[in-house]
């Protein structure tokens, strides 16, 4: 052990000393920096404590030379080697070369980078990617000393000075500087001379030349303001002013934001003031975003109130506000009892208080002001006194009031009711046209008219929507309430679906042909559900605690959390519009992410409507945003988004492996894919008949046929195949082809022309092939995008219509050898999809031999089309992958977090 003379200040200096004294090593003085207003360094403060000689020099030498009386001090202490943790103070040369081992001093940089005081200013500045320590040996204060040690860390995107001091040069900085001490107690400590090569030296980085030159590009600007944060402060003339800028970070390739303009003198664009932050432009077009701003007077705002709160005081309270004021000050000092005084900066919750003392807080306002109604959620966005006071003074005067949703209606009389209809893009809460003022029209399949204009999104416009989606998720009130809220949010969200469910119906039933029975019952009526259901997961959502080895004599906890994804796209397709709009978005918000959710450009009405619901509901701005448009642009622009973290996609197999490619191109954004399908239902001789007829006609014909899980092939044992056929023929002759919105109608019309002729060319395929055209396969002779249910037979494997989905009205029936069921489910099994399948036997043990074997995500047995909202639905092979519906569907919106704490 050595005799140690500690020479230095501040807190690392402190946990130097304390470590030396673990070790053993005799602290024969510390010599620290006189007391600064009557307090004490806290490394001079420590050592008194434990009785060690503690010498305060207010400096050392004079004129370049040792002051006599200062160097007798020192040297009569004995001391073997000088330690400077941290050492502001020159110190002469007959003091560091006096130890038998010298003198070593640590320096917050990779030497010979960055000599000087403010090393680590110039290490982000510079934007160096690796950042560090070293400790040498002692020289005259020119950091030219032989490195003893060194340490190097990879210095993060958005580090500032005080980020990557408390995370390594801190910590590891102590633990290095004892590492040195130990080496030259061993014996073992080299000597290596600094290379010239690569030496940097940079001044002390001063307020007065921490100015921005806006002539720089973003990561340059990025790099100049977080390298001067917190000390001294990048600076720049705003409004006459001159303001600091804390909490840079670059922003992702493309980002954009919804924001109001500043004027920067010298900036290449004004910045944009964001709920995020100010928002900042290099010259070279990419972007940086500001959290924090300082003005003259040393007041500090969030940035995001650059406008609302200005560089002056805050909005000036009457004397009957100031009294109210006062007696919240007072129930802040009863609830945070640990605080000496409350003061504006204070901060409700890192002062102590929890979610008890925020339900005391809000009924402690309401009997001191009964005007001033709070909810939990408005203390948790307001944790400062000042803020708090703030905000219940805006309630008090009635400036909080929300605003008014317009909506710009489309309005119509059918169906016994007046339905009204917003027809805009819905983007940060708010119904918007798109850019440029582009429309479309979209189409009633029952005439073949034009129902309204639709808003026709544009690439920026995704842009708008998920730069709102972004902020809503990572600075809003979405991010901050607790699930439970959340669940009351979507609970009120199916409850208002519920009183407008007749109006949902009727425009689900105009916009896409659904018969409006089954509009009302399947399409609107299971939303509702799905809304419910996952509203109740939303407080339970939990992760799990995880045996590990541990390696004796530590101790660990592992832990998993699930957390929200982000920002995520949802693209769903025209055939249930509302329907698979709930599936999706139900799950995600449950989850607690944010959504941009693209309809079918075709069936747009419904999704619009649920906008406007989900407004009135109280969904935050951004949460929700609905963007109608093409698949080529809206659709790709969303998969190529670097800010869409998960895309949900209900759709064709061939646009959902385009869709998978984007994903991956982009930034490899998590995907779920609910493609195509050809489902096989295989009927045995043994069935329930009048079940399986019944049963078998809803499979194909559920929805006028556009149903992805509909039978796209019925096999049916060859001793009842006729039988069967004569059976369907029947019933396909009693449906009564109409008007969808007649309670008696039981098939509508196709969803759009195009599909109908696709339907038509279908069926024309068949007959050419030689399959047996039974009924329908033409197009009904009346106004409107009508198609006759269709039955074909003695269809054959390898024909066209065997293979390839119809996705409408068309029955294909083949027959297959009694009691060979291995051979019809080789057959059945023959296809590239796999997304539902059924059978159709009294034997229980053949039916769950058969629901083994198919390869399907969904079988049916002697039912179908039974889903449910708590039942996972999806697909095998390329009818894709994930999970909607049940409790699975919440994973493909969650990510997993895996922490292990060492206690």
């Amino acid at each position: 052990m050595m005799r140690i003379a500690v020479i230095g200040q501040s807190v690392f200096g402190l946990e130097v000393y304390k470590e030396l004294r673990k070790e053993g090593h005799t602290i024969v003085g510390v010599f620290t920096i006189p007391d600064k207003d009557g307090k004490a360094d806290p490394l001079g403060a420590e050592a008194e404590k434990d009785g060690v000689n503690v010498f305060k020099f207010p400096r050392w030498r004079l004129k370049g030379k040792g002051i006599p009386e200062v160097v007798q001090v020192y040297k009569a202490t004995g001391a073997e080697l000088n330690v400077m943790p941290f050492c502001s103070q020159f110190i002469p040369m007959e003091v560091i070369d006096h130890p038998a081992h010298g003198s070593i001093i640590y320096h917050p940089s990779l030497l010979p980078r960055h000599r000087g005081a403010s090393a680590i200013n110039w290490t982000l500045i510079h934007g160096d990617k690796k950042g560090g320590f070293t400790v040498f040996w002692a020289d005259d204060g020119l950091d030219t000393g032989p490195i003893l040690l060194q340490r190097e860390c990879d210095v993060e995107p958005d580090d500032t000075v005080n980020t990557i001091y408390k995370r390594f040069l801190f910590p590891e900085g102590v633990k290095g500087t004892v590492d040195a001490v130990r080496l030259i107690a061993a014996g073992n400590a080299p000597k290596i001379v600094q290379p010239e090569e690569g030496a940097t030296y940079e001044g002390i980085q001063k307020k007065d030349n921490a100015k921005i030159d806006w002539n720089q590009s973003a990561q340059a600007l990025h790099n100049w303001i977080r390298g001067n944060d917190k000390v001294p402060g990048a600076w720049a003339e705003v409004d006459g002013q001159k303001v600091t800028f804390y909490g840079s970070s670059l922003l992702d390739s493309g980002a954009t934001a919804i924001g109001q303009p500043l004027e920067i003198p010298g900036a290449s664009q004004p910045g944009l003031v964001t709920k995020a932050g100010l928002m900042l432009f290099g010259n070279d077009g990419k972007t940086l975003l500001v959290k924090n701003l300082q003005f003259k007077d040393g007041k500090m705002i969030a940035a995001a109130r650059y406008f609302s709160s200005g560089s002056s005081a805050s909005v000036e309270l009457t004397e009957e506000e100031k009294a109210f004021a006062e007696q919240m000050r007072g129930v802040w000092k009863s609830i945070l009892t640990n605080v000496d005084a409350i003061e504006d900066s204070t901060d409700f919750f890192k002062s102590g208080a929890a979610s008890m003392d925020v339900v005391r807080l809000v009924e402690e306002v309401k009997l001191r002001a009964s005007g001033c109604q709070l909810q939990n959620e408005d203390v948790y966005m307001n944790t400062t006194f000042q803020d708090f006071i703030q905000m219940c003074v805006r309630k008090l005067r009635g400036e909080d009031d929300e605003e008014e949703l317009v909506v710009d209606y489309v309005e119509k009389n059918i169906n016994n009711m007046t339905i009204r209809m917003p027809h805009q893009l819905f983007i940060n809460g708010e119904f918007v046209d798109a850019e440029g003022g582009k429309t479309y029209k979209t189409i009633n399949p029952t005439d073949g008219t034009a129902i309204c204009d639709v808003s026709l999104a544009q690439a920026s416009d995704v842009d708008r929507a998920v730069a709102a989606a972004k902020e809503a998720f990572e600075e809003g009130e979405w991010g901050k309430i607790n699930p439970r809220d959340r669940g009351r949010l979507l609970y009120k969200l199916a409850d208002l679906m519920e009183e407008h469910q007749e109006e949902l119906a009727t425009i689900e039933s105009m916009d896409s042909g659904a018969v409006y029975t089954l509009a009302l019952k399947t399409h609107v009526g299971m939303s509702i559900q799905t809304f419910r259901y996952f509203a109740g997961w939303c407080d339970k959502i939990q992760g799990c605690t995880i045996p590990i080895n541990q390696a004796r004599p530590n101790r660990n906890l592992t832990f998993t959390k699930k957390e929200p994804i982000g920002v995520c796209a949802i693209v769903i397709p025209w055939n249930y519009p509302l329907m698979m709009l709930a599936w999706k978005t139900a799950a995600c918000l449950a989850a607690g992410n944010t959504v941009v959710l693209k309809p079918a450009q075709v069936t747009p009405l419904t999704a619009v409507k649920f906008a406007e619901l989900a407004a009135r509901a109280g969904f935050p701005k951004g949460v929700i945003n609905i963007l109608p448009g093409s698949g080529a642009l809206v659709g790709q622009r969303l998969s190529d988004h670097p800010d869409v973290r998960k895309l949900g996609f209900t759709g064709s197999t061939e646009i959902g492996k385009h869709i998978m490619k984007s994903c991956a191109v982009s930034n490899v954004k998590k995907v779920s894919l609910e493609l195509g399908g050809k489902s096989p239902l295989i009927i045995f001789s043994d069935c329930d008949m009048d079940k399986a007829v019944r049963m078998g006609m809803s499979a194909v014909f559920f929805n006028k046929g556009e149903n992805c899980i509909a039978a796209g092939r019925l096999f049916v044992e060859e001793n009842i195949h006729d039988q069967y056929v004569k059976r369907v023929v029947e019933e396909v002759k009693k449906m009564k082809i109409g008007d969808p919105l007649d309670r008696s109608t039981d098939h509508g019309p196709q969803n759009h022309k195009a599909h109908l002729d696709k339907l038509v060319e279908y069926c024309q395929t068949g007959v050419r092939e030689g399959a047996t055209l039974v009924c329908g396969g033409k197009q009904v002779s009346r106004p409107g995008f009508f198609f006759e249910p269709t039955i074909f037979t003695d269809v054959q494997d390898h024909m066209f219509i065997a293979i390839e989905e119809s996705f409408g009205p068309v029955m294909i029936l083949s027959k297959f050898k009694s009691g060979d069921v291995d051979e019809v489910l080789r057959r059945a099994n023959a296809t590239e999809y796999g997304l539902a399948s059924g059978v159709f036997t009294r034997d229980i043990s053949k039916a769950l031999y058969v629901s083994e074997k198919l390869n399907a995500g969904t079988v049916f047995v002697n039912t179908y089309n039974k889903t449910d909202v708590a039942a996972p639905f999806g697909g095998f092979k390329q009818s894709g992958f994930g999970k909607d519906l049940g409790q699975e569907a919440l994973n493909e919106y969650l990510k997993t977090k895996a922490v292990t704490v060492e206690y």
